[in-house]
């Protein structure tokens, strides 16, 4: 029986990631020592990034089953360690490219995040329940989603996405949770049951900043944050931390709210963001003999579009209607958003023809660094 080289299960090991790092263990400096026995019983000694991660589990299943694959091996026994301090320390210098203070990447000149502000003028227009649904469609179709949930007092994406854990930290880094393929980071990750945050604006400004940059997101296709309804703290501190970010609207038919709504896009007259587009929520309800009843009237949507297109002078479509579903509530009370649960629906397409629409989305060169240099004379 020809047993592997050492070298063989270090190949091996680099097609194992770290779950929450999402690069693999050999470039994270996680793989501490290998050992082939005369057996064919191969010992990994493996270091942790912190005691107790809770992903251990994933990880020691993960490095069995890669080692175990190769040929002439009988066995594998996997030990954990724990990283130093001085391990942590390096491993964040390779992970944010050797800079010592956190940024925000997704203000920098040369990021190619596309960044999304989900908006609403008045609560209760289910921003959140779109936020959710745009994001697990985004990501069913291979990006590399993120979302924050920035509605800081009435925090749900957690809960819509399905998910209790608590992002660990790394150094100064904390390490996102994710739910069906979606990165995430909420303030109720941070407080205990159902607990209040009774903060005021400069507060509230210094947990975004810290859900931008404090958190290791790495190469994103698209950021969406969840802002709360209105104009205020958190609007104009989106405005300030990331410029280049776009403004989503999400309403209802109602003329009331769409009214409010319109004041929601507005703001980007005055914080000169690009307006990506509007979203009409709970458009009609589907009776059993097939007919529509629209309960909250009709045309806000539009209405919101058409009056955004005309006060910022550049196309503001209108990305989709969706419809009252109980399905939608359901899902997202279970965890499992309507675009996976039941992507058959006409909300559910709808939802997933929408983030189509932002994810294909062309890119302009407006604050993009170019390998160009002056010509000389």
């Amino acid at each position: 029986m020809t047993l592997p080289t050492v070298d063989d299960v270090q190949k091996a090991l680099a097609g194992v990631q770290d779950p929450e790092i999402r690069r693999p263990i050999t470039d994270l400096g996680m793989v501490k020592g290998v050992v082939v026995g005369d057996d064919g019983v191969v010992d990994v000694a493996v270091f942790l990034t912190v005691s107790g991660c809770p992903l251990r589990d994933k990880i020691t299943a993960d490095v069995t089953s890669a080692v175990s694959a190769l040929d002439g091996v009988t066995g594998v026994r996997v030990e954990l360690d724990v990283m130093s301090d001085s391990q942590r320390t390096e491993l964040r210098k390779t992970l944010r490219g050797g800079v010592e203070e956190p940024v925000i990447p997704f203000a920098q000149p040369g990021s190619l995040t596309r960044v999304y502000c989900v908006a609403s003028g008045k609560g209760g227009v289910g921003k959140s329940s779109v936020t959710v649904n745009l994001a697990v469609a985004m990501a069913a179709r291979g990006l590399s989603v993120g979302v924050v949930d920035a509605d800081i007092y009435g925090h749900s994406i957690p809960r819509m996405l399905g998910t209790d854990a608590k992002p660990t930290q790394v150094e100064k880094m904390i390490m996102p949770p994710q739910s069906h393929g979606v990165k995430l980071i909420s303030i109720g990750m941070f407080t205990s049951g159902n607990t209040p945050v009774v903060w005021r604006g400069p507060m509230l400004h210094r947990a975004l900043q810290q859900f931008l940059a404090d958190v290791f997101w790495g190469d994103l296709d698209v950021l969406l944050l969840d802002l709360p309804p209105g104009t205020g703290d958190i609007a104009i501190s989106v405005a300030q931390l990331v410029p280049n970010a776009e403004i989503l609207v999400v309403t209802t038919p109602q003329q009331a709210a769409a009214e409010v709504a319109e004041r929601a896009g507005s703001i980007a007259l005055q914080t000169r963001q690009r307006i990506a587009g509007v979203i009409e929520n709970m458009s009609w309800l589907e009776l059993p003999d097939g007919t529509r009843m629209e309960v909250f009237g009709e045309g806000g949507g539009q209405a919101v579009a058409d009056s955004l297109t005309q006060a910022v002078g550049a196309d503001v479509p209108l990305l989709g209607q969706v419809p009252l579903d109980p399905r939608l509530r359901e899902q997202g009370d279970s965890g499992t958003p309507i675009v996976l649960a039941h992507p058959e629906s006409v909300a559910g397409q709808v939802l997933t023809a929408a983030a189509g629409k932002l994810s294909t989305r062309s890119r302009g060169l407006a604050g993009r660094l170019l390998n160009v240099t002056p010509a000389g004379r």
